[in-house]
């Protein structure tokens, strides 16, 4: 299986390039080309992760037989335009979190998809590691009917790279993923006097739980800490990552490619981008602001 990686600038470049270029740990399949945002970058995620050839513009991916792609770019409003050509192509796409910029881009990138026949997906690796997977949610589930929620982590809402986007996707796509989706409206409440940190309070629609998510910018987070309080008990997660921790998400888009099949719904792949532009309005006007209705 032949791979090709848009963007360089994300370590998670280098890191998917080694762990199947270098510690080989998914058969056959290979990176064998790379883009970059700059030479630097490209040639760097090149040497790191032994991918063969560099090109200079990404177009030129477009000829080398690809199974797949993935687009990997560190800002949310570079992914629908790079992605937009290799479904156009009919080429599978697996888009690195977060999977767009606006709900509309990323519904509109879903439905060329639909139109083409061609199978496309996004995903915070968090979610993937086996203590979530088997450890959180069993949890959660034990928990009974979950009341309150609060999550930790990095999360910088004055990041070039697209403010509370850039790292508030990997709380966001747990919470969802672990307490279901349903989230109607939030407000980020920042601390201000010099301290850069804030947290976002958010509610579910129809009695479900509200949810604190403290974005760290400033001070030792200790990564992502999840923790909740349901009717039959407490869940107490500290994110555990696995030996590489990029091995599930890389397994999960390579079954992708090979077989064609979605491992994410439109909604699963859209409500986290619902949320972080309501919570991406709210920093900015520091007021309550409605989660979005999905589109179709």
């Amino acid at each position: 299986m032949r791979i090709g990686i848009i963007g360089a600038e994300n370590s998670h470049t280098a890191a998917v390039a080694k762990t199947l270029n270098v510690d080989k740990t998914c058969g056959r399949a290979r990176v064998v080309a790379v883009w970059g945002e700059t030479k630097a970058y490209a040639e760097d995620a090149a040497a790191k992760g032994e991918i063969p050839t560099i090109v200079r513009k990404q177009s030129e991916m477009l000829g080398m037989d690809l199974d797949g792609v993935m687009i990997d770019h560190r800002h949310a409003k570079f992914h629908v335009p790079a992605a937009i050509p290799f479904v156009e192509a009919r080429i599978p796409v697996f888009v690195d979190k977060p999977f767009s910029w606006t709900v509309g881009e990323g519904w509109k990138l879903i439905q060329l998809a639909r139109k083409k026949g061609v199978a496309i997906t996004s995903f915070s690796v968090l979610p993937e590691q086996e203590s979530f997977q088997k450890g959180f949610k069993k949890q959660v589930r034990e928990a009974g009917r979950v009341l309150s929620i609060n999550s930790t982590g990095p999360c910088d809402l004055n990041s070039k790279w697209g403010g509370i986007f850039f790292y508030g996707i990997h709380q966001v796509d747990a919470i969802l993923k672990a307490f279901g989706y349903g989230i109607d409206a939030v407000q980020v409440i920042k601390a201000g006097r010099g301290n850069p940190n804030a947290v976002a309070v958010m509610t579910y629609r129809e009695g479900g739980p509200v949810v604190s998510m403290e974005c760290i910018a400033q001070g030792q987070a200790g990564g992502f800490i999840f923790r909740a309080v349901g009717e039959k008990g407490r869940v107490d997660y500290n994110y555990q990552a696995d030996a590489n921790q990029y091995l599930g998400g890389v397994r999960k888009f390579l079954m992708m490619f090979k077989t064609g099949k979605e491992p994410h719904t439109p909604r699963e792949m859209l409500e986290p981008i619902a949320v972080l532009e309501a919570l991406n309005k709210s920093v900015k006007s520091g007021k309550r602001v409605k989660v979005a209705k999905l589109p179709g």
